[in-house]
């Protein structure tokens, strides 16, 4: 930890946040604007400089930007890959915001932004290993190893939303079929719910038409705790981590720590599950302060 004054910049599809933090990882301002991604990559990147530049005024002593993004770096390219705001991939983001800021930036995956803030200061705090997992309209995920990110030499590490589940399940954005994403993301389940019964029901109202006995609802809900349980049994038998921690919005589904922790139990490569499965404890304040801790 250091002494000083940090910035982060949180950036998602829908907005950008700032957060300027004391050494207790207290936030002294935080600020939220629109992406407006719809005008293109020249207009996020000019939309991400302004904001940071508000926050300079804050911590003028500041050396180094932390910038969270939806996607990652290419090794091979250095231009951004796998970015769902899709105007962003084969960009030279980091060049282009130092350009604008005339500062160094620290670029590093949102998942992986999320996982360093809970574990130097929320729930995985201690933890030598920790595996973050996002869920919510995509499934991500990220890994740190005494207290730094290990994106991996490919920047791929914690990429579990992206492993097969199903060869012959439904289409993923990535071009694969049957990925942890299509299956247990938001819009998955609420298309597995309306694909069986013909309503549109969001995921909540899904879970609750569960809670109180609804059939297909209920199977709707089991399928996907099992999936949850197999994907993320594959990722304790490769990572064997000390801690899990679940955010995203659909953390705040109390069943995961439940009947999804039995799910992961039946199917993990070992005689008993040791591994903690947690709830988040910085919430949606996450992903900015990860990333002004990569500073």
């Amino acid at each position: 930890m250091t002494d000083r004054r940090r910035i982060g910049i949180d950036l998602g599809g829908t907005k950008i946040e700032g957060v300027v933090l004391e050494a207790d990882l207290r936030a002294v301002v935080r600020e939220r604007i629109a992406t407006e991604s719809a005008r293109g990559y020249a207009h996020i990147v000019e939309r991400v400089a302004m904001l940071a530049d508000r926050l300079r005024t804050h911590a003028p002593e500041v050396g180094t930007i932390g910038v969270g993004t939806p996607g990652a770096v290419s090794s091979r390219t250095g231009t951004m890959k796998n970015c769902n705001t899709t105007c962003l991939n084969g960009r030279r983001l980091r060049e282009d915001l130092e350009a604008k800021l005339q500062l160094p930036v620290a670029l590093e995956n949102d998942a992986n932004c999320f996982t360093l803030a809970e574990t130097l200061g929320g729930a995985g705090r201690g933890g030598r290993v920790v595996f973050g997992v996002i869920m919510g309209t995509g499934v991500g995920g990220g890994v740190v190893f005494n207290g730094e990110v290990w994106s991996g030499p490919q920047h791929l590490a914690g990429e579990w939303g992206h492993h097969c589940l199903d060869p012959a399940g439904p289409p993923c954005y990535c071009g694969q079929r049957g990925c942890v994403e299509s299956l247990i993301s938001g819009p998955a389940v609420e298309a597995t719910y309306r694909t069986r019964t013909g309503i549109a029901a969001d995921l909540a109202e899904v879970i609750t038409r569960a809670r109180v006995g609804e059939a297909e609802a209920r199977a709707v809900v089991e399928r996907f705790l099992d999936h949850f349980g197999r994907a993320m049994a594959n990722v304790i038998d490769i990572l064997d981590p000390e801690i899990v921690v679940l955010g995203g919005g659909l953390s705040n589904i109390d069943e995961l720590y439940t009947h999804g922790r039995e799910a992961i139990a039946r199917n993990v490569f070992n005689d008993e599950l040791r591994t903690p499965i947690v709830r988040n404890q910085l919430g949606d304040s996450a992903g900015v302060i990860g990333a002004a801790l990569l500073t």
